[in-house]
């Protein structure tokens, strides 16, 4: 019988709290963050989850713009 094994190294979802530490912001700050749409998340009944490939995603292309606030 096969063994059933968990991917707890690689997630393919993240909670808010845990995105928001990989992003190094307060977990209140990514709610809001999440609310405002600039954090991609799904649901699941009640919870809220960040998907690790779209967060993948918008590192990369923040990582890619120049943008200097002023």
């Amino acid at each position: 019988m096969a063994e059933k094994t968990t991917n707890t190294d690689n997630p393919l979802v993240y909670d808010v709290a845990q995105a928001a530490a990989l992003l190094g912001m307060s977990r209140n700050a990514a709610y809001a963050a999440a609310a405002r749409g600039d954090i991609p998340t799904i649901r699941i009944g009640k919870l809220i989850r960040v998907p690790k490939v779209a967060l993948d995603r918008l590192i990369d292309g923040a990582s890619g713009r120049r943008d200097h606030a002023r």
